[in-house]
């Protein structure tokens, strides 16, 4: 066994992978990232006495989502960033470490003891590659053959949780946004995953503290993208093509695409969004471009045809990225948190000044145009604030019997054959059922005509992954407006696909709320033990996935 992780759904053998990732991480990167999560305890260790103390850092405490974020699937497979981010972990460690101490003695009088458990005070030898492995093959996620399997899930499932959280907050950070309160969190519940005397009800608790934190993580986003950009509104995207050179963008960083189309105005450069960037095409901020011509492809896991397809630079602002084909390598860019050996990235914006991609614009001008996938249009736009501008249109639908079912068919998309089950789902569902729905997991059934129930879309779209939150609120205001006080008593329904850690805070958060029957597909996460699992089925009634039929048939049942 050379690595060890269980953190994404395509695990192998709904396991673990064990010599290389099933998303192409290779064992080394795995183990950099175990140890890099490892230092961010000892940071943890540092920053949650300090902060009792009066002691604070800003810097280290953005470090510590980033860092975490760093580590989420399909971000970054470069081992020398990784490096980077273990030498700059040690660093911000022994600064605070020495802040802490400081206050201590200014408290007490007198030295504060310097000691403490090894992930606090732990110093490489060398930043040399073969020096670093040997420490994280001792500290990794089953390193801690005695550790009771109960409690390494519930640990795992915080610590995943919270890498959903810090990708929510590195977002809303990038805008303007701040919560200290989040970041605090972030330290709290890691120092809580390296506690030896909490129970398995301590770390219950600390699962349900971490969703609700996943909450006001996501609303912070929310915040953040609205009042940079302005509500999403329902929009036809284009998925066509159109003559003249383009640049693609994908991932999920907004402040990327609006730099890069301020920079490409009046070039003569297309702008195309992929897999998780095709919301943007619904905020009006973007739409006053007249290059941004739409989305191009579908899901992350298609991008080796699709980017090969393309011609033309792609731009990678954050995760679901793949090893890319030798086909297109030198036209793929990376920026932000993302990474991979080789590919050329675009250094972080300078205060005060914008990233520069020109190397992209003057790489497009050089490219073929891309080739035409398909055409047409899909409706997209469909936040919170969209949908709630209709509200009483809904509110009379579902009394007179229209509507009689939502779906929240939201979460990620995959590589696997039994995704098809949520394309078979949304077909199967009754046309008087609406699918709401956010995360590329959409791209099974977004280009499906299911038409219209009284002049609502059968498929609502909120959004990215990021934008999870917007079917949270539509939840919540729909209870208000039929006067319930749980969401669990309206008709609707959650069938939820998910794949890497933002959709497991989005889960945690759900939970949170206390909502309940919520089907989880295509697999329950291997990180979970049969004695976690159980609990989440017994207070949650949480469910995997059934066949389509049967499924269909217990969502409108309102099981």
């Amino acid at each position: 066994m050379s690595m060890f992780c269980y953190q994404c759904q395509e695990t192998l053998k709904n396991s673990g992978c064990t010599v290389n990732g099933v998303c192409g991480k290779p064992s080394e990167v795995a183990n950099l990232q175990d140890l890099l999560v490892y230092l961010l305890k000892g940071i943890s260790f540092w920053g949650t006495r300090g902060r009792k103390m009066g002691v604070q850092d800003d810097e280290v405490d953005l470090f510590v989502a980033q860092a975490l974020f760093s580590t989420i699937t399909n971000a970054n497979f470069d081992p020398d960033r990784f490096v980077e981010l273990i030498e700059k972990a040690v660093h911000l460690r022994g600064r605070l470490k020495s802040a802490a101490q400081k206050k201590c003695g200014e408290l007490h009088g007198s030295d504060c003891p310097d000691q403490g458990p090894d992930r606090a005070f732990w110093l490489p030898a060398s930043y040399d590659l073969d020096h670093l492995a040997e420490k994280a093959a001792a500290v990794g996620v089953i390193s801690d053959s005695n550790l009771n399997e109960d409690i390494r899930s519930l640990r795992e499932l915080i610590i995943y949780g919270l890498k959903g959280i810090s990708a929510y907050i590195d977002h809303a950070y990038i805008l303007g946004a701040r919560d200290g309160e989040v970041l605090a969190f972030l330290q709290e519940a890691l120092e809580a995953t390296a506690n030896d005397e909490l129970s398995l009800s301590d770390l219950l608790d600390m699962v349900q503290e971490t969703g609700e934190f996943g909450l006001k993580a996501m609303a912070l986003l929310d915040k953040a993208n609205t009042d940079a950009y302005g509500h999403p509104e329902p929009t036809q995207v284009n998925i066509g093509v159109r003559p003249g050179p383009g640049i693609l963008v994908s991932g999920h960083d907004l402040l990327d695409l609006d730099e890069l189309l301020q920079q490409t105005e009046g070039t003569g450069v297309n702008v195309y969004t992929h897999g998780e960037m095709l919301p943007t095409n619904a905020y009006p901020a973007f739409k006053k471009y007249s290059h941004f011509v739409g989305n191009y492809g579908g899901s992350w896991w298609k991008q080796k045809e699709e980017f090969d397809s393309f011609g033309g630079p792609i731009l990678m602002t954050t995760n679901c990225i793949v090893p890319p084909a030798k086909t297109y390598v030198d036209r793929i860019y990376t920026t932000g948190i993302a990474g991979f050996p080789g590919v050329q990235h675009i250094p972080d914006r300078v205060e005060g000044k914008q990233k520069d991609f020109s190397k992209l614009i003057a790489q497009a001008k050089s490219c073929a145009e891309p080739i035409e996938l398909e055409h047409g249009t899909i409706p997209i736009g469909f936040a919170h604030e969209s949908v709630l501008g209709v509200a009483d249109k809904v509110v009379e639908a579902i009394n007179s019997g229209a509507i009689k079912r939502f779906v929240v068919m939201g979460g990620c998309d995959g590589r696997q054959k039994p995704r098809s089950y949520f394309t078979e789902v949304a077909e199967a569902l009754p046309k008087d059922t609406v699918i709401l729905t956010a995360g590329c997991a959409k791209y099974r059934y977004n280009k499906l005509d299911l038409g219209e129930i009284s002049g609502i879309p059968r498929i609502l779209d909120a959004g990215q992954c990021n934008d999870s939150y917007s079917l949270i609120v539509i939840a919540q205001e729909l209870a208000k407006a039929f006067k319930l006080n749980d969401v669990n008593d309206l008709p609707l329904s959650f069938d939820i696909a998910w794949y890497e850690q933002k959709a497991v805070i989005v889960l945690l958060a759900l939970l949170a709320l206390g909502v309940k029957k919520i089907r989880l597909g295509p697999t329950l996460p291997a990180f979970l033990s049969p004695t976690v699992a159980e609990a989440l089925v017994k207070k949650f009634e949480l469910k995997p996935i059934d066949s389509v039929e049967n499924d269909v048939a217990m969502m409108m049942a309102g099981n």
